[in-house]
């Protein structure tokens, strides 16, 4: 039986990629070992081309659907290679490597870290997470197969799916660096950024052999500290814009408030009266200030009095009784 196998072997005439797994992008044609012997005719199918590998180096490359009879067809080294072919022993190996000339579309990509960039509008670093799709097509079949396949027989969607996922990150926060946007204009622009980072990945991946022909983004994420700033800086805002809603100076409501809170928090027993007091007061004064703006000097004057007198206590310039006898004066004239 093993020699009618060897017979059937040396006396095969077609070379195809039959059946390929759906996820193949290259895949070694192993029919025969790596040998060729009175196999006549090659036959590349639809969507697919052939590489032909001889002593390491690629040969010839074939990126069109055809039938070509290795005997007598005009194929560039193939002469060369069939010359040392023997019957049944082949001292020099050829290597055949099928491969997918159509699209692989809707691939799924993900930033497999934070990606970091300084927000240009509000200078505090943003941590981004994104995700999208992306479709690609192999290029230039030699450059692919050298640069990325290498010594693998076999390379497939989830081979190139990790490659992406590496290198996907330095481009895009290049890009973000660059394009100044703020945290808050990236949803509203991921258009605009996954074309910015389409032309980037493009000039990237040519070198490795293959084109980019579609790249999305679907979703993006901060990451909790980012979250926190973008927070604070939303309860800010809703504050600010309830205040001019109202007609007030949003700078003067928290003077204010800053002036109850340090009545409010103040330790010791005499400051726990004299906290107690103070925030009444100044409920009352605020009241005042917001509905007669004239009350506004005398308001001003107290809190840099108080912030004063505050540095001093700090500093160690003045005792705690001495801190807490002049603060309830300027208090009481207030």
């Amino acid at each position: 039986m093993a020699l009618i196998n060897a017979l059937k072997r040396q006396l095969r005439s077609v070379i195809e990629w039959q059946n390929p797994h759906p996820d193949a992008l290259f895949q070694q044609w192993t029919d025969n070992g790596d040998e060729i012997k009175n196999a006549s005719t090659l036959i590349v199918g639809p969507g697919q081309g052939c590489i032909f590998v001889y002593q390491g180096k690629v040969q010839a490359v074939i990126e069109e659907q055809c039938l070509i009879n290795l005997e007598t067809d005009n194929i560039p080294f193939w002469t060369t290679i069939s010359k040392f072919m023997q019957f049944f022993e082949s001292e020099h190996k050829v290597g055949i490597y099928f491969f997918k000339t159509s699209q692989i579309l809707d691939q799924k990509w993900g930033t497999t870290s934070v990606i970091k960039y300084q927000d240009p509008k509000y200078q505090f670093p943003v941590g981004l997470k994104m995700f999208g799709n992306y479709s690609y097509r192999i290029a230039d079949a030699k450059d692919f197969f050298v640069n990325v396949v290498g010594s693998h027989n076999d390379f497939f969607i989830d081979d190139f799916r990790d490659i992406m996922s590496a290198r996907i990150i330095h481009p895009l926060a290049d890009f973000l660096a660059t394009s100044r946007y703020s945290y808050a204009d990236i949803d509203a622009n991921r258009e605009e950024i996954a074309l910015g980072l389409k032309v980037k990945l493009s000039i990237a991946f040519q070198k490795l052999g293959f084109d980019i022909t579609d790249f999305r983004i679907e979703g993006t994420d901060f990451d909790d500290e980012t979250l926190k700033r973008v927070n604070r800086i939303a309860d800010l805002s809703a504050e600010a814009q309830a205040a001019q809603a109202a007609g007030v100076d949003y700078a003067k409501l928290q003077h204010l408030e800053a002036m109850r809170e340090a009545a409010r928090n103040e330790g010791g027993g005499a400051g726990m009266g004299l906290g107690l007091g103070a925030g009444i007061g100044l409920g009352q004064q605020m009241a005042q200030t917001l509905t007669d703006p004239a009350a506004a000097p005398a308001t001003n004057e107290a809190i840099e009095k108080l912030t004063q007198l505050k540095q001093m206590f700090a500093a160690e310039l003045i005792s705690a009784d001495e801190y807490a006898a002049k603060k309830k004066t300027i208090l009481e004239n207030f």
